[in-house]
């Protein structure tokens, strides 16, 4: 099962001396480093994640599983660890990682977790 890193590439931080944005720059670390892992996953960047106070900010997502929103993350030095992270996400059934095996940048940038999609090929539980 293919998992999905979407990256927001408008994420910009106020102190960074960069004329590039920083979640343009993370994006291409993504994309740089993305080689060297084993998973089946996709770097997608997106235009914006609405999470502007939280930047650089990410989402794993994948069929059937919770999808994770994280944020805080730097842009020239976090690409490792979110590979690294959504190798474990792609490794569960449910994408549900427990917090003490995270990277430590995954562990306190949880922003949101939002359940398997409504439309995937589950049929929902009806009540009688």
């Amino acid at each position: 099962m293919t998992t999905t890193i979407y990256v927001c590439t408008t994420c910009k931080t106020a102190d960074d001396p960069s004329p590039d944005r920083a979640g343009a720059r993370l994006f291409k670390a993504l994309q740089e480093v993305a080689h060297t892992h084993q998973s089946n996953v996709i770097i997608e960047g997106v235009e914006c994640l609405s999470v502007c106070k939280r930047p650089c900010t990410i989402a794993f997502s994948a069929q059937d599983k919770w999808t994770y929103v994280y944020g805080d993350f730097t842009a020239d030095d976090s690409a490792e660890q979110i590979l690294a992270c959504a190798t474990q996400y792609a490794a569960t059934n449910d994408g549900l990682i427990p917090w003490k095996e995270r990277p430590d940048a995954l562990k306190k940038g949880v922003i949101a977790r939002l359940p398997a999609s409504l439309t995937s090929s589950r049929t929902p539980e009806t009540s009688s």
